[in-house]
Parts: C-alpha cells; structure tokens; sequence
C-alpha cells in the first residue's frame, strides 16, 4: 500500500490531532528500527495504521471484533482497547494487508502480548514515547541507546500497567503475560 494514499485516508478518518500523533508515531516507530535492525517498511505500514479505528462508535467496533473472530475477552473491558482489534479487521479486509507481524502490531499496540515480534514491539513502544506524550518517567523510557529491545519493551509495559494499576484500572491478561514474558526474559539475561 502507498504510505501517501494511507496518510490522506487517516486524515479524513481521524480527527486533526489524532492524525498527528498517527504521523509521530509513525517517525519514532521508523527511528526504532533503524536502531533495532527492523523492517522500517513494514514498521512504518502498521504505525500508521495503529489506531485508524479510534474514533469509530463502539457499537461498530463490537460487530467488527464479534464478526471477524477476534478475541471477545476484550468486550468485558473498557471499549478504548477496542480499537486495536477493529484497526486489525480494516487494515486486513478494508486494504488488503496480509502480512501477520504488521497487522499483530496493529491489534496488539494496546495491549501487548507474549511472544511480539520486533514489528509489534516497536509500534507497542512508538505509540507510547511518540514526542508528543508527556508524563513523568517519559524520558527514561525514551533512553534506548544500549538497551536491547526487550529491555525497553519490559520497561514500557511496565509503565503501562503500572498507570493501570495506580487509577485501578482492569489489566487485560496480554497485557499481564507480555509484562511476565518481558520481565522474565530480563531476569535470565542477569542470572547467565
């Protein structure tokens, strides 16, 4: 798909704003994998993508997620992860994308899972430190030089359960197990 025909149907889908923050994080997903070696194509494609499902009605979101096969756990929880799902389904059957780690990245930039691949895990982390974000601890989760990108994924999954946790807030259960992948996987890296 054309990155510059993708670019003007997110700017008609989503509103001004949200439109910049897909093209933010579009550039620090392409920075990421310069740096960790990736694909920048095919990280590029599902950045853009990642959230061009936000501003759907709920209602048609549940028929996508419902319709298509998609995991229905994330019905009982609030309808703000609905969008990675839904963003999934369009991305695949609106404009044709078939390959499985771009749209994994897409239905997974919410949430996360065990075993991302590296696409999935750059949009997971662009979407979180994009420029445009400001809380506390954002530059330490920006600070990528020397960390592997398991470290930095651990670290960002960890902030964001954390937030959950600290406004009490449901966890989905990919969320709990890529948080447990993550921080396991950095703990036999210190016991070896």
């Amino acid at each position: 798909m054309e990155v510059q025909l993708l670019k003007e149907e997110l700017e008609r889908r989503l509103p001004q704003k949200r439109y910049e923050h897909v093209l933010r994080v579009a550039a620090t997903a392409k920075t990421l994998a310069r740096h960790y070696d990736v694909d920048e194509i095919r990280v590029e494609l599902a950045a853009l993508f990642h959230d061009i499902a936000k501003f759907m009605e709920p209602a048609e979101m549940r028929t996508l997620i419902e319709k298509h096969g998609e995991d229905v756990r994330l019905l009982t929880f609030h309808h703000e992860l609905w969008h990675a799902a839904a963003g999934r389904i369009i991305a695949e059957k609106t404009f044709n994308v078939t390959d499985e780690d771009v749209l994994n990245a897409i239905r997974y930039h919410t949430t996360g899972r065990a075993g991302m691949s590296p696409i999935e895990k750059i949009v997971y982390v662009a979407d979180l430190i994009e420029p445009g974000r400001a809380f506390p601890g954002i530059e330490q989760l920006r600070t990528v030089e020397g960390k592997s990108l398991d470290r930095v994924m651990r670290d960002c999954v960890s902030h964001s359960i954390k937030y959950l946790l600290d406004n009490h807030v449901a966890v989905f259960p990919d969320s709990l197990e890529c948080y447990n992948e993550h921080v396991q996987k950095t703990q036999l890296r210190k016991e070896s």
